[in-house]
């Protein structure tokens, strides 16, 4: 069978399934009659501990029947039966559980250290070339779904829909589409969007909605003016999205707390020591109020990158590996190459290592003021590549930040289905939920550095690495 004639048996059998099957239900006569499709063959993963992303104990020699693109039903070996006609993946001896989340991904970057040569150089390459690699590389890294923040409008509609439609692979991508902000800094007009009015942002909000963004993300709200800020996340709330916003100064944190920004980015104040005693007050009112206020308060903390920038500058063999070279061209990937062949010299990072000691302060302010934490890592940016930043992360949070590794992946899996709104669609191991399942050799919940090597991603259903390597039919 040729690749095309595949993804067109792949398309059609996802279409097919989408049309007749909703989430969280039964649906027995939805691939009745499409045995033979290669998107509805029954699966049966059979044998690993289970984490279902629900932070409860593990299921131990585990069984997931997978019909189509949604879990069936979950059990034991011994106790539930696998029916006739299910082909049996063996997962003995691996972590199994939900696809993780990206919740911070910048997937028209690369890595490259000089952003305004990047952006004047790959602007036209961004939707067929930049945009897809980065996909595919965050899919093998186990990464199913992933919220990419600040991009120009046509390309990310463009690549999120590819993706949707079968096209190519990917996670499934949850966007922003311009940042919005006081004025674009010069050279960024094309994904840095300025709101010159109350109604101006409002009419931009709107813009964004229409063309099928799935949230709006705000920066430098605090020299946008009160009044257009608030313009912009009634508005988006309005229309149903939720507000991303920069935390980097504290007048950003203060501002979005007073118009209900929704989830925070990064874990900002530079080199102060800790975040103000006035902002803490006001976090741990915000927490304490809850459903009341619509919600949690998330926050994405953004650590890994500046934790560990001087172990990447001074031994920068992670720089080294080509797994970001995947779906780039040879030009794309000399040109990266030569960016960041010094990392010392890199003015990006001229401040990160005074920023380090301040972290684990910030880091624990935040949990201990009660919001929800989520797995996001600004992947894209200078020497932060797309197949290694979540795993980064999710090993600084557990062996630095000392958050318990449960609690972790659920900041990965659970917690960003729910801000997003699709927990009953994806972030679980449930009967009903879609087939998004990654399974790693090895007790991943005791040695959480096993998530650099995922064997094992399954989106939608459909198989796209397994025994460690890219199934490359599927892409």
């Amino acid at each position: 069978m040729t690749s095309s004639i595949f993804k067109g048996l792949l398309l059609a059998g996802s279409l097919l399934v989408a049309s007749l099957a909703l989430p969280g239900f039964a649906h027995e006569s939805s691939t009745e009659g499409a045995a033979d499709s290669v998107f509805s063959a029954k699966k049966a993963l059979v044998g690993g501990t289970l984490v279902d992303g629900l932070g409860g104990a593990p299921i131990y020699d585990s069984v997931v029947l997978i019909d189509g693109n949604q879990i069936v039903d979950i059990g034991q070996e011994g106790k539930l039966k696998i029916p006739e006609g299910y082909e049996v993946i063996s997962t003995e001896a691996m972590t199994v559980m939900p696809g993780l989340w990206e919740m911070h991904a910048h997937l028209m970057l690369t890595g490259h250290s000089d952003y305004g040569h990047w952006h004047k150089t790959y602007i036209d390459r961004f939707a067929d070339e930049i945009m897809p690699a980065s996909a595919e590389q965050l899919l093998l890294a186990g990464i199913t779904s992933a919220r990419d923040l600040g991009a120009p409008l046509d390309a990310s509609v463009s690549v999120k829909q590819r993706i949707a439609d079968g096209e190519i692979a990917g996670p499934r991508l949850f966007i922003s589409g311009p940042f919005l902000q006081d004025e674009p800094y010069p050279g960024t007009e094309a994904y840095r969007w300025g709101v010159d009015s109350p109604a101006d942002g409002r009419a931009k909000v709107r813009r964004l909605a229409e063309a099928g963004v799935d949230v709006i993300k705000l920066i430098d709200q605090d020299v946008m003016g009160l009044d257009k800020v608030e313009a912009v996340v009634d508005e988006a709330h309005k229309q149903g999205l939720k507000v991303v916003g920069h935390s980097h100064k504290p007048d950003e944190i203060r501002i979005g707390l007073e118009v209900g920004i929704d989830n925070f980015e990064h874990t900002g104040l530079t080199t102060a020591p800790e975040y103000p005693e006035d902002i803490m007050t006001m976090l741990k009112e915000r927490t304490a109020k809850g459903r009341i206020a619509g919600g949690p308060l998330y926050w994405t903390p953004t650590v890994e990158g500046l934790w560990n920038f001087v172990e990447t500058r001074d031994n920068p063999e992670d720089v080294d590996s080509d797994c970001w070279h995947r779906g780039l061209e040879d030009d794309t990937i000399a040109d990266i190459k030569a960016s960041i062949q010094h990392p010392n010299r890199l003015d990006y990072f001229q401040l990160t290592p005074k920023r380090k000691p301040t972290l684990k302060r910030k880091f624990s302010q935040l949990r201990e003021a009660g919001v929800v934490m989520l797995i996001g890592t600004d992947s894209g940016i200078p020497l932060k590549f797309h197949c290694q930043s979540t795993w980064n992360e999710i090993d600084v949070w557990t062996r630095i930040m000392d958050v318990p590794v449960m609690e972790t992946i659920q900041a990965a899996t659970y917690w960003p289905s729910k801000m997003m709104g699709v927990e009953n669609e994806w972030g679980t191991l449930q009967p009903g939920r879609y087939a998004d399942i990654i399974a790693i050799k090895g007790d991943a919940l005791k040695y959480p550095a096993l998530f650099q090597n995922v064997d094992f991603v399954m989106k939608d259903g459909v198989v796209y690495k397994k025994d460690g390597r890219p199934v490359e039919e599927n892409f």
